[in-house]
């Protein structure tokens, strides 16, 4: 039996039958996870989970907060230019500071890669780019190619960043577009929206409408789940489904009880599917 700090006994499974989530809520140190390691060298195959934010829901990786605490040793940067860095210009060179990121933790393969909007964008440049460090992907608010935004969208940012009656209007989109997260976590997001600020949201969204891997997304190789929230109050596209119908063997689920930020809004559901999905792999 092997007992962690502080925890009950878990019963040691022969190394062959691990489970890939075999980890998850026991409370452990990441010494205790290498000397597991070196006990049952099956688990150096275990997939690594990056969480990927995008310009909502925090703009940072307080998005992830439900998924960083359920899923130990998990991973989720704070891309640069929201709450310190420079930005980068496109997603392509935001996927090469996130591999640089990664490959400085020593976190170069078996990777599961889960983001929503850039986040999302930024996975799927990984995954066409660096197949062989990746092993699946979980993406939602996602497009392969330029989005269709409703007018006004980019002029909204600007004028929030000249004008206080804008920002707080630009404060209340951003409220209402995390209508389904819990109050607490939706008031602290806010305030991360706050510290970055609408013209960091603008960049991102002008960045994910420039992305567009139309003519590889057939070629992606790692696992693929795409999601959907179908009480999205921007009623985006079914973007989702262009890429699910462009590669093959991937799986699409709509989400009748989440809208543009699931993994925030119905945090147990999604974790459930998402540790369902890298058990899988």
């Amino acid at each position: 039996m092997f007992r962690p700090a502080g925890g009950s006994e878990v019963e040691k499974t022969p190394s062959h039958d691990l489970p890939i989530y075999w980890l998850l809520d026991l409370p452990i140190s990441r010494w205790q996870i290498s000397s597991l390691i070196a006990r049952h060298p099956s688990l150096k195959n275990m997939a690594q989970l990056v969480f990927l934010h995008g310009p909502g829901a925090g703009a940072c990786a307080d998005a992830f907060t439900y998924q960083l605490k359920h899923f130990k040793g998990s991973v989720a940067p704070n891309l640069p230019g929201h709450l310190g860095g420079a930005r980068c210009a496109d997603v392509a060179r935001y996927t090469e500071w996130v591999r640089g990121w990664l490959w400085g933790q020593g976190l170069n393969k078996d990777l599961v890669l889960v983001g929503y909007t850039l986040g999302a964008s930024i996975a799927l440049q990984y995954g066409l780019d660096y197949p062989d460090e990746v092993k699946g992907i979980v993406i939602m608010t996602v497009a392969a190619r330029p989005k269709t935004r409703p007018a006004g969208t980019y002029e909204m940012r600007v004028r929030a960043a000249a004008d206080p009656k804008a920002y707080e209007e630009w404060l209340a989109f951003n409220r209402h577009a995390m209508f389904l997260v819990e109050p607490g976590l939706r008031e602290r997001l806010l305030e991360r929206h706050r510290q970055i600020g609408p013209l960091s949201q603008l960049e991102d969204l002008k960045t994910i409408d420039a992305f567009d891997v139309r003519d590889r997304i057939a070629t992606l190789k790692p696992k693929l789940l795409l999601m959907r929230g179908l009480k999205d109050p921007g009623k985006p596209p079914e973007y989702e489904k262009e890429i699910h119908e462009a590669v093959p063997g991937s799986k699409y689920i709509k989400l009748d009880d989440a809208g543009h930020f699931p993994p925030t809004e119905i945090p147990d559901k999604f974790n459930a599917l998402v540790a369902d999905f890298v058990a899988a792999l």
